[in-house]
């Protein structure tokens, strides 16, 4: 897979969530905002996304071949 098309899809998936964020956080005021499933399914997906991707990271760095069972 190209350099370029892994930075285009790493730079839109980035923006999308910047977007996401910019827009809740201007409409955090609203009541409707800590009872919204969609907003409180995405926080959740991307910290547990996060902790996934480093602690496998990390675990395969540590661990080599073993990692992958």
């Amino acid at each position: 897979m190209p350099t370029w098309l892994i930075l285009i899809c790493v730079i839109a998936y980035m923006a999308i969530l910047f977007v996401i964020a910019w827009r809740r956080d201007r409409d955090a005021s609203q009541p409707s905002f800590t009872q919204s499933p969609i907003i409180y399914a995405l926080a959740i997906a991307v910290y547990c996304t996060s902790w996934t991707f480093f602690g496998a990271v990390g675990t395969a760095a540590s661990s080599g071949w073993d990692y992958l069972p």
